[in-house]
């Protein structure tokens, strides 16, 4: 266990400057403390049949298995992509010269490729963050260096590429291949290699660097309050995979709520909204009203995130996040979005 985390800290240092490694080294222990315990409370795991799926040589079988149906899950991920996109390629005037089907398919499937030699090889989910963060960094700085707009295709063809993947896995085998998806799921939706680069440009003790290293530990308890709070003032919200309380759109829910985080402190950082105004609202305009994701939910989900940070943070951190805070909200609001 302290193995694990002193080679993942180990390994980051020698690659990056002290401020990047310490954020890289922070997310990776979340998913230790975490998405690598892949357990949800009051759901007991098989213990037997568990150390069997996560032996070596059952990994070995399981990635296989995902292999041999990759290029089946990519075509059909790529399929609802198209279908769930289209409209909004018109919509946006987005450039269809910039959405390559097919070299898209085959950027995200040598990611999936990454995972999956990782997965057979038993290395766990918070080395894996460290080890493909780059990877997935120059694949979104690939797409979104033209049209930021893009990485919405890729990051969608991923998400459903690692739902289908799972259609083929029982259900021990999903609960432990779960986290690596989620793993390679974050770095496809949020800009962590661009915070990392931006924590290297500030001083060991910089307030703004504190500040948001206190907040990315406890990112997944605040996005998991978040979302049950949302889904307690919608009991029957529907989105386009389901309800709010149904496991995957609680799992991408979450994820989005820590996508706004990370988005967050890339504003502190950098001292600029330019990331939201250039990445993140656009691409929010163009993805949830197709995943039938109302701006009610997104105002409510920005204010129950903002309370959880206030409450949660050290109190000299708190002033540092408000004025973004504010920003976002203000960006979010009803009357932006009055003629919806």
């Amino acid at each position: 266990m302290n193995q694990s985390l002193e080679f993942t800290a180990a390994t980051v240092k020698s690659q990056q400057p002290e401020n990047l490694q310490s954020l890289a080294v922070l997310w990776a222990r979340k998913y230790y403390l975490s998405v690598a315990a892949n357990q949800a409370p009051g759901q007991p795991q098989p213990k037997q049949n568990l150390t069997e799926t996560t032996s070596i040589e059952s990994r070995k079988t399981t990635a296989n298995k995902l292999i041999k149906n990759l290029n089946l899950a990519s075509a059909k991920a790529w399929s609802l992509t198209e279908t769930l996109l289209a409209q909004e390629m018109e919509r946006q005037n987005i450039n269809p010269e910039l959405i390559n089907p097919l070299e898209i398919a085959a950027d995200t499937r040598e990611l999936f490729h990454k995972a999956l030699d990782a997965y057979a090889s038993g290395i766990p989910p918070q080395r894996l963050s460290v080890m493909v963060g780059r990877n997935c960094g120059r694949v979104r700085k690939k797409y979104t260096s033209v049209d930021p707009r893009a990485i919405g295709f890729v990051s969608m063809q991923f998400h459903y590429t690692g739902q289908n993947l799972l259609e083929w896995l029982s259900l021990d085998e999903q609960k432990v291949f779960a986290a690596y998806l989620k793993v390679m799921d974050d770095h496809m939706y949020m800009p962590l290699q661009t915070a990392y680069k931006a924590a290297a440009q500030h001083e060991e003790n910089s307030p703004m660097l504190l500040a948001v290293q206190h907040l990315l530990p406890i990112s997944t308890k605040i996005a998991c309050k978040v979302c049950q709070s949302v889904s307690r003032q919608h009991p029957g919200y529907q989105s386009y995979s389901g309800a709010l309380t149904a496991e995957t759109v609680r799992i991408s829910s979450i994820r989005d709520v820590e996508m706004f985080q990370v988005y967050l402190c890339l504003c502190v950082l950098d001292r600029s909204i330019y990331s939201v105004q250039q990445q993140l609202f656009p691409l929010c305009v163009m993805l949830y009203p197709c995943l039938k994701v109302s701006w009610t939910l997104v105002q409510e989900m920005l204010l129950f995130m903002s309370w959880e940070i206030q409450e949660r943070l050290p109190l000299q951190d708190v002033p540092i996040f408000l004025p973004y805070l504010r920003t976002f909200s203000e960006m979010f609001s009803k009357e932006v979005f009055q003629n919806e």
